[in-house]
């Protein structure tokens, strides 16, 4: 990893992966066959790209591996890798300033890029509103033997080999700064104890294809198109996947929506302060028994809508934010019968973080997650790989004043415990079913470690 200048405007001092964008060179470099391994139908195949381009990424990848740490994924005439002492080698700075062309350069060595051992990890976009956006895609090889890497002195300062689980643990500690797509790729590499064992999953399972269409959706009577990225999208493509407009984009007082085949949401008109929707309440089947979470009760009407979705079956009642809802959960349990499971805060059942619950053909894990709160929790549906998050986890335009005030390492820890889970989709308290949970929590974990070391 390389850690970035510190008068750059951009993220100064974050430690990064070598890398930049694809420009003219590389596509010619790509033209000139002076490569190993891909063609452009291979690799435009692997990163899912039907207009083709795809090699111009993976000679990219390698053009700026070169020009920033000085390794070069390339094989001379006779097959073998370059050590350190090969000729090319000096051209290093001279590429990086353009005063050499890496195509002229291969070409006066006898050299081609060696692009089979490039494997494919992960792709991330980044969400609309900062001032800067990327569309980035991640490659991880093994290096080259005999070749040392340094870093150039000028974009970057300082290099280092580290293991992911170790600049995690920097990370958490505040003594290094990674942006969030950074900390998604390391988090992905610290579940592996090899190298060989990271390709191997790369080339197994390519990254998704980030979402670039907009999708059909009704708001009331009318047909829209809601971008990537936006807070209803990942809900209106998982609740209608052949794009016939039927999913809703806008959040409906008192209306259920079936999420899947075991979930609903109701979503309560609370009169928010900031004009966003109401508070959710989860409805879970399972079988012959019926969980609801967070359930919100501010008059018959509300009590009446839940006792009705749950059919007379309620067996179960979990709470996110134990003690503000209280009132509201014991009132369901009145009508129901329904025992409250919880980690912290009021609970007729007490069960320890992650400890799993079967209810009907479903299991649940209950996990704490303070910071905001100390009795604040969370629960998952394994089978389902949803998570019922609270206000632990919002969308960034409901989430101002929900980010912890009371301790935001508890709450960062929190988040770091649920990104151990396998998530699938955030249900929160408020606001859209969210894909990408992991990229979602990233995201959060990295905004909340920025504002405390500033």
């Amino acid at each position: 990893m390389l850690q970035r200048t510190l008068k750059a405007v951009f993220m100064p001092g974050f430690y990064v992966f070598p890398g930049g964008a694809v420009d003219d060179g590389d596509r010619d470099l790509a033209r000139s066959g002076h490569l190993f391994g891909h063609d452009d139908d291979s690799a435009s195949a692997l990163l899912s790209l039907p207009e083709g381009g795809g090699l111009g990424y993976l000679v990219a990848a390698v053009r700026e591996c070169f020009e920033e740490s000085g390794m070069l994924l390339a094989r001379d005439s006779a097959g073998q890798w370059l050590d350190g002492g090969h000729p090319v080698m000096d051209g290093r700075w001279a590429v990086g300033s353009g005063e050499a062309d890496l195509g002229e350069l291969c070409r006066s060595h006898g050299l081609a890029l060696s692009l089979d051992g490039i494997a494919y990890l992960d792709h991330w976009v980044t969400p609309p509103g900062p001032p800067r956006r990327f569309d980035t895609r991640f490659f991880a090889a093994v290096a080259p033997p005999d070749q040392v890497p340094a870093h150039d002195g000028d974009e970057t300062i300082d290099h280092i080999w580290i293991r992911p689980q170790d600049a995690l643990e920097d990370r958490r500690q505040g003594r290094r700064e990674f942006a969030t797509p950074t900390v998604s790729v390391l988090r992905k590499l610290s579940e592996f104890a090899s190298a060989d064992e990271v390709l191997a999953y790369a080339r197994d399972r390519r990254p998704q294809a980030f979402p670039t269409q907009p999708w059909p959706a009704r708001k009331g009577d009318e047909v829209v198109y809601i971008e990537p990225g936006r807070p209803a999208y990942d809900e209106v493509c998982k609740l209608d996947p052949d794009a016939k407009g039927n999913a809703q984009a806008r959040l409906e007082a008192g209306l259920w929506v079936a999420l899947s085949n075991h979930v609903s949401r109701l979503t309560l008109n609370t009169g928010s302060d900031d004009g966003g929707p109401g508070f959710n309440s989860y409805l879970v089947r399972a079988g012959e028994q019926a969980l609801v979470v967070d359930p919100v009760i501010e008059g018959r009407d509300d009590l009446h809508a839940l006792l009705e979705a749950c059919d007379g079956v309620l067996s179960t009642i979990v709470l996110t934010r134990p003690r503000e809802q209280e009132a509201a959960a014991r009132t369901l349990q009145g009508a129901t019968g329904a025992r409250i499971l919880g980690v912290a805060g009021p609970a007729d059942l007490r069960l320890a973080h992650g400890e799993p619950h079967r209810l009907g053909g479903l299991t649940l894990k209950l996990l704490h997650t303070p910071g905001q709160a100390d009795d604040r929790q969370c629960l998952l549906i394994q089978e389902e790989g949803m998570l019922f998050s609270g206000t632990a986890v919002l969308e960034r335009s409901i989430a101002k004043g929900y980010l912890p005030a009371a301790d935001v390492d508890a709450y960062v820890a929190g988040l770091a415990r649920l990104l151990e889970e396998d998530l699938h989709w955030i249900a929160p308290g408020r606001g859209f079913l969210m894909g990408q949970p992991q990229k979602v929590l990233d995201h959060l974990m990295t905004q909340c470690l920025s504002k405390v070391q500033r």
